[in-house]
């Protein structure tokens, strides 16, 4: 009899294998295809918009194409990332419209210097991948869930090219406390093939190194542990700004045709008040700067307010660059002014205020491997665990869901502060 289970079992995990190996392989690939023509897309717009001053000005058309798009395909108050959890939490319906909406709304937000990421949109565009894969393979709700994850996965890691941090991410931002196994597999080889489908096609995976790495003690790691309470006070402060400042625009311009002008106005003036350019785009120019130990002390203020603007006006993208560029400007404003390893600081910042705003405490240690390797692993374990338990229930998402709490060994159930 155990013999007999034991075989059962056995096979159907085989078979559990065989299935998902073939479709996350399938997955990875179309993720990767799609996630690289996405990242050279963005970085042309990116270039072009640096290159060209004028197309600041042009904010307002670009975000009147849009909404005009978004309208054309019924995609007018899409959740956006929102949108994907809710399809894995509760069998919300994802429309394969919003493929196309978000890839070319995002490139045009970029084209005039909005504030805005890729990565967001990658998750977007992966799980629209997955559901329209899981339709077509006739998958039922439960292994459809498991293609979205895979989906978000691939393409996170093709065009970020952090797919340790994209597996974990796929299956850890869904609920806080809870790990969905069954997607390891699809989620791993979907992300590593994905970033190497994207590698060998010549998009490049962002790395950055940090200057100086002082040898872990009392004093570095006090130091850490400041900048850890620091990134969960600002990653608090990020949510609510961006989640206020949608509410505040919706509240006051219903009309999403005049809200997305009016955000376009306050960008350009604001953009024109600093006298700099340097808080439009994703961010990853502060971040250079940041590692270099050359930028504003109130360089993340800036970029959490040109984020709020363009954002919760209507323009399309993501938070994640963002983020890492104000935890980046953060990290190396309290570095300088403490004397202590501003590099090392602008890193840790980041990390810190990815996982205050995501919640995804292992994908963020992942990523901290893969962006700056393996010599600061201490710093990076105290920043994020500080950081994670600090920042309380706030995050990017409001339909992530915290399964448990933060604090004790109980079950919550509750969804993001927002």
């Amino acid at each position: 009899m155990y013999r007999s289970e034991v075989h059962t079992a056995f096979r159907l995990n085989l078979l559990y294998f065989i299935k998902w190996s073939a479709i996350s392989v399938f997955m990875g690939i179309v993720c990767g295809l799609i996630g690289t023509v996405f990242g050279y897309s963005v970085a042309y717009a990116k270039d072009f918009f640096n290159t060209h001053d004028y197309m600041l000005y042009l904010m307002p058309a670009a975000g009147l194409l849009i909404a005009v798009i978004h309208q054309m395909f019924h995609q007018i108050g899409n959740k956006g990332t929102n949108l994907i959890l809710e399809s894995i939490s509760s069998n919300e319906k994802i429309r394969l419209s919003t493929l196309p909406c978000i890839f070319v709304s995002t490139i045009l937000t970029h084209f005039v210097g909005g504030s805005a990421g890729k990565e967001g949109a990658a998750l977007q565009i992966g799980g629209c991948i997955g559901s329209f894969l899981g339709d077509v393979l006739k998958l039922d709700e439960k292994d459809k869930k498991v293609a979205i994850m895979s989906g978000m996965s691939g393409c996170f890691g093709a065009i970020f090219g952090t797919p340790l941090a994209a597996a974990i991410f796929g299956m850890e931002v869904i609920s806080v406390g809870v790990l969905y196994y069954a997607a390891l597999v699809p989620c791993v080889f979907s992300a590593f093939i994905g970033a190497h489908v994207s590698h060998v096609l010549g998009l490049h995976a962002e790395a950055f190194t940090i200057r100086f790495i002082p040898a872990f003690d009392w004093t570095p790691a006090f130091y850490i542990v400041i900048l850890g309470m620091l990134g969960a006070l600002v990653s608090g402060g990020f949510c609510i700004l961006l989640h206020q400042a949608q509410r505040l625009y919706r509240k006051y311009i219903e009309n999403v045709y005049i809200r997305i002008l009016a955000a376009s106005a306050i960008f350009i003036g604001l953009t024109l008040l600093v006298g700099t350019r340097d808080y439009c785009g994703s961010g990853f120019n502060l971040v250079e700067k940041a590692m270099e130990g050359d930028v504003r002390y109130e360089a993340f203020l800036f970029k959490m307010l040109f984020t709020a603007v363009a954002l919760g006006g209507g323009f399309k993208g993501g938070e994640i660059v963002p983020t890492l560029a104000v935890g980046a400007t953060l990290g190396a404003a309290f570095g300088t002014l403490a004397g202590f390893a501003p590099s090392l600081c602008a890193a840790c910042g980041m990390l810190a205020l990815f996982v205050g705003v995501t919640n995804c405490p292992i994908a963020t240690v992942f990523m901290g491997f893969e962006l700056f390797g393996f010599e600061a692993v201490p710093y990076f374990a105290i920043v994020v665990a500080i950081s994670f338990t600090l920042s309380g229930y706030y995050g990017l998402y409001s339909s992530q869901k915290f399964t448990y709490s933060k604090i004790k060994t109980e079950f919550i159930n509750r969804k993001a502060n927002h």
